[in-house]
């Protein structure tokens, strides 16, 4: 049977009360990041922000990439008061969505095109509580759940991101189409309380109801993560980390310049929602669907070489959009299908990815080590995405979007290599050791 499968799911969806709380959770953790910048890029240029200004805002996101360095506090440390009640992790997933909740208001509040510091200061504290949230939803995720449940609990999480995903992606553009910008993140503020509502409900981890053992030092927090990962990996361990950190380098930089390349063809908000969320949505079900298939079938490291290669090569379609589009916002399908061709494959390598990253990790460092690994993922990218703007001055849209694919060709070839030389289960060992 297909783990991964939809049908599977929604059978256990009925019966287990972590899998129905991940989904919740996922749905939490999937409204933040769009709203750092991606959806926030349009309201930009509606403001008349620079492109050159517009690509260094990118770097809003920078918490994501650095979530590593605060993410062993969270494996080993409680938060305030909540955790008495909840247990470690929940309460810090409850603590981080109410920093959310309030960081997305603040921004509702600003105006970027007379006060952008405002609006860069609350977005970089947005940034810093979903990549909170993220971490600590990721450590509540593979300490809960046996190595034998975690592709259903991964699965679970995209599904419910996806819809967190259309809800700030596309619903905030509706509604700033029919409403205004902060009559948008201001429901998108609202949109947080389902995910209060599945933590409150969530069980605990049985690493939250065991007393935990305290680090001798803030170095030996930080380090003690690092070392166990390092460790187990062995002479392997540079290849993988650095395969990990190349893995979404060409996706990052190109979804910095994704929605000012759909404003520069001057395609409506309501258009943009349609095609990348509503449509998207569906699109990347089926992404999430084929990477369960193929990851089963194939095997994890065949499969991640497929990943890179499909997921770089896809922006060859967006490089074909900014060839080809109408300036005018014409040519709908066009655009509805060279973005969902980019789409797909950024769906199914994003599941691939998490699913060998969850692999990796150990579960007494269980967020620290998965958020070391997502910081490598993002932060290659990162870097090159806050120079994206100067690029495209000087090369256009068209082939911007053709060398992002090309940088997915030293990936492939890394990911091949590893792939020939480091056999790995699909699944991690129960003692977090690597097969």
């Amino acid at each position: 049977m297909n783990e991964a499968s939809g049908l599977s799911i929604l059978r256990e969806l009925r019966s287990d009360r972590a899998l129905a709380a991940m989904l919740g959770l996922g749905f939490s953790s999937g409204i933040p990041f769009l709203l750092v910048y991606a959806t926030q890029s349009a309201w930009l240029s509606e403001a008349g922000v620079s492109i050159e200004t517009l690509g260094l805002m990118a770097e809003m996101t920078l918490a994501y990439k650095f979530k590593f360095l605060w993410a062993p506090f969270l494996d080993r440390y409680d938060a305030p008061i909540l955790s008495r009640l909840l247990g470690r992790r929940r309460g810090w997933i409850v603590v981080s969505q109410i920093g959310v909740a309030l960081a997305l208001a603040a921004v509702a509040f600003g105006d970027p095109g007379q006060r952008l510091a405002w609006t860069v200061l609350f977005s970089l504290a947005l940034g810093f509580a979903g990549a909170t949230q993220d971490t600590v939803i990721d450590g509540w995720r593979i300490t809960v759940a046996p190595a034998e449940r975690q592709s259903l609990m991964s699965s679970t999480a995209e599904i419910g991101w996806r819809v967190g995903n259309l809800a700030a992606g596309a619903g905030a553009l509706y509604l700033a189409d029919a409403f205004g910008w902060r009559a948008a993140y201001l429901a998108m503020a609202a949109l947080m309380a389902p995910g209060v509502i599945a933590a409150l409900a969530a069980p605990e981890p049985a690493s939250d109801l065991a007393p935990h053992r305290k680090p001798k030092s803030v170095g030996e927090t930080i380090v003690e993560p690092i070392r166990d990962l390092t460790g187990r990996l062995g002479r392997m361990a540079f290849p993988v980390l650095l395969l990990i950190a190349g893995f979404r380098m060409p996706g990052y930089v190109s979804n910095a310049m994704a929605i000012p390349l759909f404003k520069e063809l001057h395609y409506s908000n309501s258009d943009i929602a349609t095609v990348t969320k509503l449509f998207g949505f569906w699109v990347g079900i089926g992404g999430t669907a084929l990477a369960g298939v193929l990851t089963l079938r194939l095997g994890l490291m065949a499969s991640l070489l497929i990943a890179t290669v499909s997921a770089s090569a896809s922006h060859l379609a967006l490089a074909y959009l900014a060839a080809h589009g109408d300036h005018g916002g014409g040519e709908f399908w066009l655009f509805a299908t060279t973005v969902s061709i980019d789409s797909f494959a950024y769906a199914f390598a994003s599941v691939v990815l998490i699913t060998y990253m969850s692999s990796l990790v150990s579960t007494e460092h269980a967020a620290s080590q998965y958020a070391l690994m997502t910081s490598l993922c993002a932060f290659p990218g990162s870097l090159l995405a806050g120079a994206s703007g100067f690029f495209i001055e000087r090369t256009g849209f068209t082939w911007f979007f053709v060398g992002t694919s090309l940088i997915g060709v030293p990936v492939a070839l890394l990911a091949f290599w590893v792939w020939r030389r480091h056999a790995i289960s699909d699944l991690r060992a129960p003692d977090g050791a690597i097969p």
